[in-house]
């Protein structure tokens, strides 16, 4: 009698037991397959609102091990497992990694909301973190700039998105900013009008919007003229550079002076 209670009872057990292993299971299946789709879902909606593909995969695969995890919890709970205390040591264990990765964790964060909000793209010469040069390339954590000097520079993303970027790529046209001094002597009608025919000349420079030519200061020692033109962005330091040899060489032919710092020694003797 005791022998036949204890198979029942083990009978009974096991059935249940059997019985949660297959539910567990089941929600072990079930969950994976929704757990898919629903990153399927976000990964399309992502796609479909043309966000940067990298960070359409970094978040299809967070989302993934989110929801699996939830998963393999609800999967675990039903075999009569106790998952609270599970649930406790993740977060433990996610507040003890949260703090020793602070630094990498901010530098994440900004890497999302540079890709989300596009301050600069690949290819974009900017100023950012204290580095100019070219964006090569946008990472999670990092950017990397190439110097005019042909140096790789890995920036946190961070020390990006907590200062001040100057993106000199963002806009088609750039403004050429010169200052041309002349003497006191010269004549400035006979100035503005070289300074013209030297931007005229130049099929780089446009004409809307108009050149600037005018006075800009009576200094200590010249008359110095502003020179504001626009051009493409791609053609603004090679306008830059040559309409700087172009001013000299004008001046020159035409008898222009260009002052420059000088000083008087006078020497006085005085009697022994």
């Amino acid at each position: 009698m005791d022998l036949q209670h204890l198979l029942s009872k083990a009978q009974a057990v096991g059935t249940e037991l059997g019985l949660k292993i297959l539910a567990g299971l089941a929600i072990l299946v079930i969950g994976r397959w929704v757990a898919k789709r629903l990153t399927n879902v976000v990964r399309r909606l992502m796609t479909r609102a043309k966000v940067d593909d990298m960070l359409v995969r970094f978040v299809g695969n967070l989302t993934y091990a989110v929801l699996l995890t939830f998963v393999i919890l609800a999967a675990v709970g039903q075999l009569g497992v106790q998952t609270t205390s599970f649930i406790a040591v993740l977060g433990a264990a996610g507040l003890a990694v949260g703090l020793a990765l602070q630094g990498s964790l901010g530098n994440f964060a900004a890497g999302v909301l540079i890709i989300l909000f596009r301050p600069y793209r690949t290819g974009d010469y900017v100023e950012a973190g204290g580095i100019s040069g070219v964006v090569e390339e946008v990472q999670i954590f990092t950017s990397v700039l190439v110097t005019p000097d042909n140096k790789k520079i890995i920036v946190p993303n961070g020390q990006i998105m907590g200062g001040t970027i100057t993106n000199y790529s963002a806009k088609e046209q750039r403004r050429v900013d010169l200052i041309a001094g002349v003497s006191y002597s010269d004549d400035l009608d006979k100035v503005k009008g070289v300074l013209q025919d030297i931007i005229g000349a130049d099929g780089r420079i446009f004409n809307d919007p108009a050149p600037t030519i005018a006075v800009l200061a009576l200094a200590d020692s010249s008359v110095n003229f502003a020179v504001r033109c626009w051009v493409k962005t791609a053609d603004y330091w090679a306008v830059f550079f040559d309409l700087n040899e172009q001013i000299k060489k004008r001046f020159d032919a035409e008898g222009i002076n260009i002052p420059f710092p000088q000083r008087d020694v006078h020497l006085y003797q005085h009697p022994a």
